[in-house]
């Protein structure tokens, strides 16, 4: 299936000239002599506002370590990581929270949502552990669920919900309050495949909005939704291709992608 920006992109072509996430020759080791494993080596890249980027490769390649880099929450053995302009590195726990709290989303294939509360209750929770009012927080929290198509579902516990309807309410948390980059790691790896599909349409409208998307993925079919396509291997990219009409291409036309 492909993917067709809608007029709403066109709003965001002179702001797709600014980098809001950038990696720069990162690399991440563990352990060390014999032990020692290069999970991510010297990865750069950077995603624009309304771009979306598709991160795939077989498993143990580095994805989700390159994900959890870029979202602060592992630190670079070298290299730098920046959002917005302001490198990761050397920042205060503090400052680091700070960031993830403004301008960085979460999506994962778990939800990772709180089951006792809330739809709005959940999208609210990182504003309101950023300082905001509750009132102001839940008025923002309501219109993150109007975005991702499930206002209904403001008062309902997350206990109550289908997969779908869950990962909708982690997808809005992860944009409440205009965060500027969306990370997301297999976000529809629980789901059925129609429901999956609904929850990929959903991430390249928030992209045509101006949201930057970097997703974690093994489905070449989801990879399809993308502007551009990742491809990593024993932590190195190796490859990066742009969207195709059909998704198998980007399997097809590469021998190693085969493999994959």
């Amino acid at each position: 299936m492909t993917s067709t920006p809608s007029r709403a992109a066109d709003h965001v072509t002179s702001a797709a000239q600014r980098t809001v996430l950038s990696l720069d020759h990162v690399s991440r080791s563990f352990g060390a002599g014999e032990q020692r494993v290069d999970a991510i080596v010297d990865v750069s890249l950077g995603v624009s506002p309304g771009t979306f980027a598709a991160v795939m490769g077989p498993s143990g390649s580095g994805k989700s370590t390159l994900l959890g880099l870029a979202g602060g929450l592992d630190q670079p053995t070298s290299g730098t990581v920046s959002v917005c302009g302001e490198p990761l590195s050397g920042m205060s726990r503090d400052d680091l929270a700070r960031v993830r709290r403004r301008q960085l989303g979460f999506v994962f294939q778990d939800y990772n949502l709180v089951p006792t509360l809330t739809a709005v209750e959940n999208v609210s929770l990182p504003l309101e552990l950023d300082g905001v009012s509750a009132t102001r927080a839940r008025k923002a929290a309501e219109i993150a669920l109007e975005r991702v198509g499930v206002p209904e579902l403001v008062d309902r516990h997350i206990e109550k919900m289908s997969g779908g309807q869950r990962q909708r309410v982690a997808i809005a948390r992860g944009i409440v309050g205009d965060r500027r980059v969306l990370l997301a790691d297999e976000p529809t790896g629980a789901l059925d495949s129609a429901t999956g599909d609904e929850i990929m349409s959903l991430i390249r409208a928030l992209a045509d909005e101006g949201v930057a998307v970097v997703l974690v993925t093994h489905e070449a079919r989801h990879a399809a939704w993308a502007d551009r396509v990742i491809f990593l291997r024993d932590g190195r990219l190796v490859d990066e291709s742009q969207v195709v009409s059909d998704p198998m291409e980007l399997l097809n036309d590469n021998p190693k992608r085969g493999q994959w």
